[in-house]
């Protein structure tokens, strides 16, 4: 063959085998970006460690993608076969190699969510934590009544117990400062301790949100005029501490003396009840003004306030033949 001839043909099998790459390479660009053969959501967890082949081992088990090798190739071309990430991922029908791989990359995990109601005790809380799927470790911090504020908080699978009740903590700090440079002027509290204090009270004592501001009336006016509290709920928490709670309130519980029964000690308890909610807090340091001195429940879910002895005594017993005919029932 004539060098001529021989130089023409070399040059076009090297047009021929690039025109051939260069198809391959647009197929595969066309079957990373193409919907992929997932008909159903899935959520999946990559664990931490992960290597980019073994996920795409588990994409393709999982049925999110066709082949394994597909993702491992698609992520070293585009040079994210170092950035992606663990957690736990929720994938649509038909996501393709290019979106699974973007999410992984952007960290775009499932978000889950924990809700902390209002007036529970640190016991409850943990308990919740507890049985709260994708949260990891135990609790080794000391927390003390009062020091969380109940909410929904969002969370991500492997996260730590002690983390979320780190955000709890900041979020009842910054609620607590917060209402604490808004509250009323002349209250007959001296720090924002004494108002989480009065707030795990009103918390306790009612979960009405229009009632909140005037049950924290009734105990604000009770401070300024020296009279005891006369709180049940801190009687009940002050039992419980002793191991002394069983069944109903009795008179005898009422007298006994401990440091959260406010019908014997004077002024607020030494610490908070319960965790209140930035409602109950929000109460506590702007409370309805009024004279009422005295609260009873009325049978509809809420109380009959009262200023005078009176008239509270009166509402005492609408109250009690409301019990009479509801035990008849």
């Amino acid at each position: 063959m004539k060098p001529a001839r021989l130089l023409t043909t070399f040059a076009l099998i090297l047009v021929l085998a690039a025109a051939g790459a260069g198809g391959v390479y647009l197929w595969f660009l066309n079957v990373v970006a193409a919907p992929g053969p997932l008909q159903a959501p899935v959520t999946m967890i990559i664990a931490p460690g992960t290597g980019v082949a073994a996920i795409g081992r588990q994409l393709a088990a999982a049925g999110v993608v066709e082949k394994p090798w597909l993702p491992a190739l698609a992520a070293r071309r585009s040079g994210q076969d170092r950035t992606l990430k663990p957690g736990e991922y929720r994938f649509d029908p038909g996501i393709s190699v290019t979106a699974i791989l973007d999410k992984l990359a952007r960290h775009d995990v499932v978000a889950r969510f924990v809700t902390i109601p209002e007036g529970l005790v640190t016991a409850d809380i943990l308990s919740i934590l507890d049985a709260a799927e994708g949260l990891t470790g135990a609790v080794a911090s000391q927390i003390a009544q009062g020091d969380l504020l109940p909410e929904t908080y969002r969370y991500e699978w492997g996260d730590r117990r002690e983390d979320v009740i780190a955000h709890m903590r900041t979020a009842r700090d910054a609620a607590a400062k917060e209402l604490w440079d808004a509250r009323a002027a002349d209250l007959p509290l001296t720090t924002p301790e004494e108002a989480m204090v009065l707030a795990s009270i009103v918390e306790k004592e009612t979960g009405k949100t229009g009632e909140r501001a005037r049950v924290a009336g009734v105990f604000i006016n009770r401070l300024r005029r020296g009279m005891k509290l006369q709180s049940d709920p801190t009687v009940i928490y002050g039992l419980a501490r002793i191991g002394e709670r069983d069944g109903a309130l009795t008179i005898a519980n009422l007298e006994l003396p401990t440091p959260y029964n406010t019908y014997v000690i004077p002024g607020l308890p030494p610490a908070p009840i319960c965790h209140p909610g930035r409602a109950a807090l929000a109460a506590a340091l702007n409370p309805a003004v009024s004279q009422d001195l005295y609260f009873v429940a009325d049978g509809s879910g809420g109380h009959a306030f009262a200023a005078t002895l009176e008239a509270h005594n009166q509402n005492v017993a609408r109250w009690r033949q409301i019990q009479r005919q509801n035990n008849l029932h």
